[in-house]
């Protein structure tokens, strides 16, 4: 490059995929508009592995009928078909829509299935598809026969017609569906059971939840997030997973809990779905795992169970639990778990505001405690950590208030250290989180 060329357009003569990853990384609509400066730069965008379009933030009444329905602009459209017909057939890695669609508009239905059928045709790696439509929406059935794609988004408040009866997504690990209302049990037995590579899905329900079997013979992280319930049961049936993050209303029934590769497991389980909630087969379900966190009303939740004759289960493999307690339930729940997990080597309390004497703790069961958000007294604090360590001699206790942390380690350390500077605690280290890093 001389020196002409320095002191003037240098980016212009960037090897073009350098140029590409740096458009890539512009919003689409920027990216396009390079095109206005100068000839070389009239097709540059091309150059774009990476593809964002998003007109969901603008709402558009659709004139005409009874109701307003909300749309997406002709503007819109013309960007998007602009784009995708300028760049021909180039390789693109992801492809991201965020929009609208008229309930009865068929002419922006077909829009949306033409460009999905494009990007997946150029063998895209991922795709985010974010689309509210109030009346029954039909994704091209091409989508579920890409042999390309890696990573699927689907949502928002989005209701699909029926899926294509054979769906092969060969390249599919990732799939997250948000608030996306499925035919019945086509989510389990067609979507899922089309991808024999699947490693981690996430389903998430902003609404009524209709899936209420989750089943897949290669899932190994799961996060399942619900609000509300049209049924009164869900079935688990993922014998590969090892990561399970689960909140939801407790429910009458939990009929199949295979679960036996699981090593973590988080709950997060209110009442109020059903009369009674049972959860003692969800319990049997995870009784293998080496790490369980318990938030405070998942705790009131199973201690609820137990008063109508819930036995827990031998949690034979654990030795990492975080337990959420804010009242004496907790307190006799915690003990019955302590009975239940001989390994435990390792508990983390949240929430507690007093250790009640008048329960009984198993003696010297845990290496190291941790108190988070501490509000009790100092000898309370005392009294629960003679219980749970006793005299171990390379034994850890941590008490955090939200002012100060204090540590104490071994039997023989008669004093407490202080310090002001916040730990950053959280509520258990997956041994997981770096195999699954992305």
């Amino acid at each position: 490059m001389d020196a002409k060329t320095c002191s003037g357009d240098a980016i212009s003569w960037l090897p073009h995929e350098v140029l590409g990853k740096i458009l890539s990384l512009l919003p689409t609509k920027q990216a396009v508009s390079t095109s206005v400066l100068s000839k070389k730069w009239n097709y540059m965008y091309r150059l774009a592995d990476s593809l964002d379009f998003d007109d969901s933030v603008s709402l558009h009444a659709e004139e005409g009928g009874k109701q307003t329905s909300f749309v997406f602009s002709d503007s819109f459209k013309k960007i998007v078909d602009r784009t995708l017909a300028l760049q021909c057939d180039y390789s693109i890695k992801k492809f991201s829509l965020a929009c609208h669609v008229g309930a009865v508009n068929e002419g922006q239905k077909t829009c949306v299935g033409r460009w999905i059928s494009n990007v997946v045709r150029r063998g895209v790696l991922e795709m985010d598809l974010r689309i509210k439509d109030r009346g029954i929406h039909f994704l091209p059935p091409l989508l579920f026969a890409s042999k390309t794609l890696v990573k699927l988004t689907l949502g928002t408040k989005l209701y699909l017609g029926k899926l294509p009866s054979y769906v092969s997504l060969p390249s599919l690990k990732f799939l997250f569906i948000d608030t996306v209302f499925f035919e019945y049990e086509d989510l389990c037995y067609v979507l899922l059971a089309g991808c024999p590579v699947l490693e981690e899905l996430s389903v998430h329900h902003r609404d009524q939840a209709i899936p209420h079997t989750i089943s897949s013979p290669t899932v190994k992280r799961l996060s399942v997030d619900y609000d509300c319930h049209s049924e009164n049961e869900l079935s688990f049936d993922l014998p590969n997973l090892e990561y399970l993050d689960y909140s939801d209303f407790a429910l009458h029934e939990y009929p199949q809990v295979n679960l036996g590769s699981l090593v973590e497991a988080k709950m997060d389980l209110y009442p109020g779905h059903v009369e009674r909630a049972d959860v003692t087969e969800l319990l049997m379900g995870i009784r293998n795992v080496e790490i369980l966190h318990l938030s405070p009303v998942t705790v009131d939740v199973i201690y609820s169970c137990c008063k109508y004759g819930l036995l827990l289960p031998v949690f034979n493999n654990l030795v990492n639990l975080s337990f959420g307690s804010k009242d004496k339930r907790g307190w006799k729940l915690l003990a019955n778990m302590l009975k239940q997990s001989p390994k435990l080597e390792t508990l983390l309390i949240q929430d507690l505001n007093g250790y009640r004497g008048d329960v009984s703790m198993p003696p010297n069961q845990v290496k190291v405690l941790h108190v988070l958000n501490y509000g009790g007294t100092d000898e309370e604090f005392k009294q629960l950590e003679k219980s749970l360590i006793g005299r171990k001699r390379n034994a850890e206790a941590v008490v955090d208030d939200g002012i100060s942390l204090q540590t104490k380690r071994g039997y023989n350390d008669a004093s407490w250290s202080f310090t002001s500077r916040k730990m950053p605690f959280q509520s258990g280290i997956s041994r997981l989180d770096s195999y699954y890093a992305k």
